[in-house]
């Protein structure tokens, strides 16, 4: 028993223990409780405090601006008034003046008024006694009024004339002593002032070559190099016994450089045959078409000519290839273009548009298809095709009196070119007739169907016609040659004979891929 009363003394006061921990942990628990509450309600004022004092500075803050703004406000609205009122003002004074006008208008209007009155009045009384003296006039020399302005006009006008025709006479007479001086003393200037060397081209060109050991692989077997060459450029190649040398015989310039290029290409490189021929002639052929654009640009450039069109440009430069009479034409055209500066600048023109003109005067030798006109003409239609003005399009055509003269530069072009042209040493008439009639020769040629190109060559002795082989059977051919020798033979004027040769190629090609 007691050991049970221990052990039931025992939980009891194990339960009293466990009681009293548990109260006091609640008011442990309690009164940690009430200070974070305590502490929350005090961060609590804090914060609210803090957000009261932001808004307050946030509201002052919004109201200065709002002052500010109104304050802006108030003063452009007083700006805005005080213009108002200035120019209420200003209007003010300008009705007031404008009344004064009105008033000082109708004033002198009705001074005018009376005035007009008053000559009105003057003017019947001046009616009547020019009316009266005009009767009296009339009963003393017996004419009626109209009979007698007759007679003074009649009488006038003789004395008029007659005095008018006297004075013009006078004008005329100084006019041309005048002019014929004024004329020669600009043209001996211009002469002195421009020095250019003989212009004299030829058809010829010799290519010189290291040794005669070359002349045979220029030849080729059986000739086939050399028959390749002439067919690709249109140029007769003479190799004879002329030591280190071979003779390029052509009339076109163009031809001839393509071939004296090409060929020393060819001999450079040491690669000679037909294949390398034609493929050294086309890229020839390209590299002098730049050639002649960048002469046509550096003509222009020291002349001083500027915004030309490409085209009349890469014409300009194409004239470096061309003659006439045996005169280079581009050497003629710059020789022109300078004499043209130099007399209007003596006559008080336009120097630009003058050296213009003496430059394209002959832009119709050098056309790309070569239409059946004369050369002035159809320059001035190249040059109106390329928007150039119109007294330089005048002076183009006009300057072989084909069209009327309009401007004062189509007579300075004229008088330019033919002094150019007359000067000692500067043409020969005997190229210019050779190389018309060689044109003639090739052109007569590719008016037939199926020519392809068509070369003169031996000094127009003989015309070889090349044909394409799809188009001319041999039999044609045949019928083709002796149809151009009969053409040629009835309508052109020749020395000797002319050889027609008609060749007719045909070349399978295929590759292999």
């Amino acid at each position: 028993m007691d050991v049970v009363s221990i052990i039931i003394g025992v939980v009891i006061g194990v339960v009293i223990g466990a009681i009293i921990v548990f109260i006091l942990q609640k008011s442990v628990l309690k009164s940690k409780t009430e200070g974070i509450l305590k502490e929350a309600e005090a961060e609590g004022e804090s914060l609210k405090k803090d957000k009261i004092i932001q808004a307050k500075e946030k509201f002052l803050q919004l109201k200065d601006e709002h002052e500010k703004a109104v304050r802006n406000r108030e003063r452009n609205l007083q700006s805005l008034e005080d213009k108002t009122k200035s120019k209420e003002k200003s209007l003010n004074h300008k009705i007031e003046d404008l009344n004064r006008k009105n008033k000082s208008v109708e004033s002198q209007k009705k001074n005018v008024e009376d005035q007009l009155e008053v000559l009105e009045s003057k003017k019947a009384e001046i009616a009547k006694v020019h009316q009266k003296q005009v009767n009296e006039l009339s009963k003393i020399s017996g004419l009626s009024v109209d009979e007698a302005k007759k007679q003074l006009m009649e009488t006038l006008t003789d004395e008029a004339r007659t005095d008018a025709m006297a004075h013009i006479k006078e004008v005329v007479d100084e006019a041309k002593i005048n002019a014929n001086k004024e004329a020669k003393k600009i043209v001996v200037q211009s002469i002195q002032r421009v020095a250019t060397e003989q212009a004299i081209e030829n058809s010829v060109s010799v290519f010189n070559i290291e040794s005669d050991e070359m002349k045979g692989r220029i030849i080729g077997r059986e000739g086939r190099n050399i028959r390749a060459l002439e067919a690709a450029t249109g140029v007769e190649i003479i190799v004879d016994d002329t030591p280190e040398a071979i003779i390029l015989s052509c009339f076109d310039s163009v031809r001839r450089e393509i071939a004296r290029l090409a060929l020393h290409q060819l001999v450079s490189d040491g690669r000679i045959h037909p294949a390398r021929i034609e493929e050294v002639v086309s890229k020839t052929k390209k590299s002098l078409d730049e050639e002649i654009i960048e002469t046509g640009r550096r003509t222009c450039i020291d002349l001083g000519i500027h915004g030309l069109h490409p085209e009349l440009m890469r014409m300009v430069g194409r004239m470096k290839y061309r003659s006439s009479y045996g005169q280079n034409l581009l050497q003629h055209s710059r020789e022109v273009a300078n004499l043209c500066a130099i007399m209007a600048a003596e006559l008080g023109l336009n120097v630009k548009a003058a050296k213009r003109a003496g430059l394209l005067h002959d832009i119709g030798k050098v056309p790309d298809d070569e239409p059946e006109l004369p050369h002035a003409i159809l320059g001035m239609k190249l040059a109106e095709k390329y928007k150039e003005k119109g007294d330089v399009c005048n002076a183009i055509g006009a300057h072989h009196d084909e069209i009327e003269m309009t401007s004062l530069l189509s007579p300075i072009v004229q008088v330019c070119d033919a002094i150019s042209g007359a000067r000692p040493g500067a043409r020969r008439e005997i190229a210019e007739s050779y190389i018309k009639r060689i044109k003639e020769l090739e052109t007569t040629a590719l008016g037939f169907d199926g020519v392809l190109k068509s070369y003169a060559i031996q000094a127009g002795r003989e015309l070889r016609v090349m044909v394409e082989a799809e188009k001319v059977n041999d039999q044609r051919a045949d019928e083709l040659s002796f149809i151009i020798s009969q053409k040629i033979q009835n309508e052109m004027t020749y020395p000797g004979q002319v050889k027609v040769t008609v060749i007719r190629e045909k070349r399978a090609v295929h590759y292999a891929k």
